[in-house]
């Protein structure tokens, strides 16, 4: 993903939690969005943003993990009923 594009994505999730009510964005954001690459703010939100992506990678896996072991508990319960 090039840099316009994470951009373009990024100004659009902001427009869309500006819609909530409440909802109140972190100050230096509209900044970072459309300011310099290099500037310290927007390294700091990418870092931020890089945090959470690994955070949602993370529990990712945890759920595709419990969604094997539970279709093999799955299939292991049917087994057992199919033999009583």
């Amino acid at each position: 993903m090039d840099d316009a594009m994470l951009r373009e994505k990024v100004s659009q999730l902001l427009s869309e939690v500006r819609q909530f009510p409440g909802a109140k964005p972190a100050e230096g954001i509209d900044t970072a969005v459309g300011g310099d690459p290099g500037t310290p703010g927007m390294k700091q939100e990418m870092s931020a943003i890089e945090e959470n992506l690994d955070h949602v990678r993370l529990a990712i896996k945890y759920l595709m993990f419990d969604l094997e072991a539970t279709k093999r508990e799955n299939r292991l319960l049917r087994e057992m009923l199919g033999e009583a």
